[in-house]
């Protein structure tokens, strides 16, 4: 037996187990990493990496232009479901209610049967940061209501960087009082790494566990540079996240949504890229 076929039938026999068990998590490629790729040409190279959906991008420059997506999201989404993948969240940057085109995306979305939806991200100022908390916290409130209203959910990405919601305990504080079905996390824990050092990843991971709806990973090393110590994003098990805990704790909740495969990192071969990083992820799953 071939050395490809014997790790395809391993990576298929993992993914049948984890099914039987209840874990089925969909393992989706964000589209930035193919933005020249039209809707067919996207579906087609999705399908032969390996990938189950597409986690597509409705924002400036993305796949989607927010402007056009009554009429350009349903032929995406439509295109990407011929070749047999799913389209389970878009990527968007909206992170306000009165946003022109947020109404148009969610309506379409949520019409599409698209269950979640990713929001753009709101910076930290120099001023107090409980007063900042409360002030995105309405931005949110109102973007939370307009989600429930198109019966759509949001998740709120952990961004490390000086964003809102870096540390997840912030977002917390925002939804808390927020109806679960609609407002969640949607949790990296790549980034919570870079902000949680030891331990608060895992803290932070089972703080967002109750109200998880979706997953990005990517991972990274620490590198000293002139300025100091940098974060700099590497391809999956190569760098410090801790995959068997997380993805452990993911199996343990038996976790069923989308799993956002992100390759940030700089590579000449995106596509050899994506299909090496989604070949780690499977078999992480199947080792969890």
């Amino acid at each position: 037996m071939s050395v490809s076929r014997r790790v395809f039938l391993g990576v298929a026999a993992s993914a049948w187990a984890a099914r039987a068990e209840g874990f089925a998590p969909q393992l989706v490629v964000f589209s930035k990493h193919l933005p020249d790729l039209n809707y067919e040409e996207l579906g087609k190279t999705a399908k032969e990496l390996g990938f189950d959906g597409v986690d597509l991008t409705v924002r400036p420059k993305g796949h989607v232009l927010p402007e056009r997506a009554a009429e350009d999201l349903p032929r995406a989404v439509d295109t990407l479901r011929k070749h047999g993948l799913s389209v389970p969240m878009i990527t968007t940057e909206i992170t306000s209610a009165t946003d022109p085109a947020a109404n148009p995306i969610l309506r379409t979305a949520a019409s599409l049967g698209i269950p979640f939806f990713k929001p753009g991200y709101w910076k930290y100022t120099t001023g107090p940061v409980e007063a900042r908390v409360k002030e995105v916290g309405a931005d949110v409130r109102r973007l939370a209501m307009l989600a429930a209203e198109h019966r759509i959910a949001m998740g709120l990405h952990n961004h490390s960087g000086a964003y809102v919601g870096e540390a997840v305990w912030d977002t917390w504080e925002m939804i808390r009082d927020l109806d679960p079905r609609w407002t969640g996390f949607y949790y990296d824990p790549g980034h919570a790494a870079i902000e949680g050092g030891l331990g608060g990843h895992d803290v932070s991971m089972r703080l967002a566990l109750p109200r998880l709806k979706m997953v990005a990973v990517k991972d990274f090393i620490w590198r000293k540079e002139a300025g100091g110590w940098k974060s700099v994003w590497c391809p999956m098990g190569e760098g410090a996240v801790d995959w068997k805990t997380a993805l452990g704790t993911l199996k343990e909740a038996n976790y069923g949504g989308p799993i956002s495969v992100h390759a940030e990192y700089q590579t000449k071969d995106m596509a050899g890229s994506l299909r090496k990083d989604l070949a780690f992820l499977r078999t992480a799953l199947g080792a969890a």
